[in-house]
């Protein structure tokens, strides 16, 4: 009998730890799909839940144009034959290369701090290219105003960094027009309601290149 008696007990505490057990199976398997199904903890939060936020990130838009950099584009060849500072040599001889197109190079920028952005004007020749005149002309009161001339042939104006950059070609006696023996660079800044010259370099260019092509002085020898 004790034999007997002593063996329910241990029946009957491993049916109830068996229920137990599966009592607590059933409810971490409760938590676990409750997790999956509202997004929480669970291993699915790890990528797809995370590229779907950053999908949701705005995209940075692009910054708007700052009204500095616009223009008002001119008529360049009716700026220059309108204007009493340009020689009438300059006016005279700019034609139409073409049809209607003219021999001018039109640079926009800022230069003088105006209220619009300054335009350089350079005036060329129709053959060769080679600059006869550049102006630069600041927006005043409405109007366009000449506020620099270079018109010792050949030149060209343009912008550098907010400069205004001046170049000469320099030919020595018996140079083509092709290759001068040089160049001067002159270098303006807006001063005072001005233009003010603040660098010049000067530059010689070889002439190994074409030296075997040159004509050898006369001799004057006795």
């Amino acid at each position: 009998m004790r034999g007997l008696t002593g063996t329910e007990p241990s029946r009957g505490s491993a049916s109830a730890q068996a229920v137990i057990t599966a009592t607590a199976v059933l409810a971490a398997l409760a938590l676990f799909a409750a997790a999956c199904g509202t997004g929480g903890t669970g291993a699915r939060d790890e990528g797809p839940a995370h590229a779907g936020s950053a999908a949701k990130i705005p995209a940075a838009s692009a910054p708007s144009p700052n009204p500095s950099q616009t223009y008002d584009k001119v008529d360049a060849v009716a700026l220059v034959k309108a204007d009493p500072v340009v020689s009438a040599t300059v006016k005279r001889d700019l034609k139409p290369c073409a049809g209607d197109e003219y021999p001018v190079d039109v640079t926009y920028g800022d230069l003088t701090g105006g209220p619009a952005e300054d335009v350089v004007v350079n005036v060329l020749t129709c053959g060769d290219a080679v600059g006869v005149g550049a102006y630069v002309y600041r927006r005043e009161s409405g109007a366009y105003k000449n506020v620099f001339k270079a018109e010792e042939s050949p030149v060209y104006a343009e912008i550098d960094r907010g400069d205004l950059s001046v170049t000469k070609q320099v030919y020595e006696k018996g140079d083509p027009v092709s290759s001068p023996s040089g160049e001067n660079v002159i270098t303006y800044s807006w001063t005072a309601g001005h233009f003010v010259q603040e660098d010049f370099h000067h530059t010689d260019y070889g002439n190994a290149a074409g030296s075997g092509d040159a004509t050898p002085e006369p001799s004057t020898a006795n």
